[in-house]
């Protein structure tokens, strides 16, 4: 079964009925809920790994479940099962209707509404048609490429990863609608040695494709961005710290947004006054030309969804608009709470879990600055463009992330490389000293996972060069 599947397709494939999801519903509301889902679950997950030459791993896992949400009023019911048998759907379903009882049984009468959406992410060929040999294949074409590119290259790890999600989803306002989710993510990384020193460098790409996602292109991509991020590291230097201009270079440098801004944005944290943003909504809190976007239509992005794990419809929301606060990014728990149309951010790591308000592919739209011009207009700062992890406080919006690579600004001009170094500063005075925005978004499609709560999703991220008027670099 494919993407193209139907009605009675989804339903035999969890081998359910239209009258099983009514008497669930039903169930479900029996102690007085305002509203319940059922979200249904089954994904077919792989991986293959190569180091030293030779496949070192492969496996492959099953999951497969449905998870039971209820709401009344500001009460939260949910309870999962590993199946997907009446008797177990309808005790999951009397779990969460007790945890959010009103203890007034409300009479469940809505019939099924079929609902289609737009998809983001049609594949050519599933993962489910596609051998371990022919993934294997792609695999040491990437290691072999690694090792060609540079005589110091001592190790090379790659790998492979590939999932297909079925999803079908049911709610009590009789909402009935189904997704076949593809993600494919590939890595590699180099090891190099000159004259006793030892680097590291890695690369990754992910997107929601099928077996097309494979190709002599994306080798030889990973392959040279791996190996020449760890040359680089032999050059690089660590520069004097203090507090100084950055420019922050399109695509990756888009954590920052995500990571220290975006999660401010979350209606969670605004409905609950835990971020800096509360009570913001129509407040200028940037330059003008300062435009920040979630969007769950992005094709094939690893961020991108048809509909969330709500049924609601995903769409491009602008948070910030011409540098004013235009929009929280909502589950229905937040936009009944706001009064609002949910805005398609409802999202769980699985059946397992009960959705949240979670970003996207999270980015700046792109201004009309030559990026050229934003380093020209620097005389003494950083160019950074290769993160790799950092810390953030939601509340305040502090944050620390450490870079691994980058340039030195001098005159105007990159010089030499750095490493290694961390940038410090708070997510709203970042945004709001933000000068100059570059004409060169890039949505960046490395395997960026989103952790919240202890669940962790699938987003994508993206930023064209801008330039930071002052952060605090953490040096030498």
């Amino acid at each position: 079964m494919t993407s193209d599947m139907n009605r009675q397709d989804i339903l035999r494939h969890f081998a359910v009925t239209e009258n099983d999801l009514l008497k669930v519903i039903s169930e479900a509301l029996g102690k007085g809920g305002d509203y319940a889902d059922i979200y249904f679950e089954h994904t077919f997950s792989n991986n293959i790994s190569l180091r030293d030459g030779e496949v070192n791993r492969a496996a492959s896992n099953i999951d497969f479940g449905a998870g039971v949400r209820v709401v009344s009023g500001d009460r939260t019911g949910y309870a999962y099962v590993e199946n997907t048998e009446m008797k177990d759907l309808l005790k999951a379903a009397q779990t969460a209707a007790g945890i959010a009882s009103s203890l007034s049984k409300k009479e469940y009468s809505a019939g099924i509404k079929e609902r289609h959406f737009h998809n983001f992410y049609k594949v050519e060929k599933t993962w489910l048609d596609v051998s371990v040999a022919d993934k294997k294949n792609f695999v040491q074409k990437l290691n072999d490429r690694i090792f060609e590119l540079d005589t110091r290259v001592v190790k090379a790890s790659v790998s492979l990863s590939d999932s297909t999600s079925y999803v079908l989803f049911f709610n009590s306002e009789g909402m009935l609608t189904w997704d076949y989710r593809p993600m494919s993510v590939m890595s590699g990384s180099c090891t190099m040695e000159q004259n006793g020193r030892i680097e590291n460098g890695s690369c990754s790409r992910a997107c929601r494709k099928g077996f097309e996602f494979l190709n002599d292109g994306l080798v030889e991509i990973i392959a040279k961005e791996a190996a020449a991020q760890t040359s680089l590291m032999f050059e690089a230097i660590k520069p004097k710290g203090g507090e100084m201009p950055v420019v922050m270079g399109a695509g990756s440098s888009g954590i920052l947004l995500h990571e220290a801004i975006g999660h401010t944005f979350e209606a969670d944290f605004n409905r609950k006054n835990v971020s800096i943003f509360s009570g913001r909504l129509g407040k200028k809190i940037c330059m003008p030309n300062i435009n920040i976007v979630d969007d769950g239509t992005v094709e094939y992005a690893r961020g991108a969804i048809n509909f969330d794990d709500e049924g609601v419809e995903s769409r491009k929301t602008y948070i910030v608009k011409d540098g004013i606060l235009e929009s929280y990014l909502h589950d229905r728990i937040s936009a009944r709470h706001y009064g609002v149309e949910p805005t398609g951010n409802g999202r769980r790591q699985s059946f397992r879990h009960a959705p949240l308000p979670r970003m996207r592919v999270t980015y700046m739209e792109q201004g009309n600055t030559p990026e050229a011009d934003i380093i020209a207009s620097v005389k003494q700062g950083v160019y950074v463009d290769n993160f790799t992890n950092g810390q953030v406080q939601i509340g305040a919006g502090d944050f620390t992330f450490f870079v691994k690579t980058g340039y030195l600004i001098e005159n105007g001009r990159l010089t030499r490389p750095i490493r290694d170094i961390n940038i410090i500063g708070n997510g709203p005075k970042a945004l709001a000293d933000i000068t100059m925005v570059g004409n060169n978004l890039k949505i960046d499609e490395g395997a960026w996972t989103c952790g919240k709560d202890g669940q962790g999703v699938p987003v994508g991220q993206g930023l064209p060069s801008v330039l930071v008027g002052k952060l605090t670099v953490g040096g030498e």
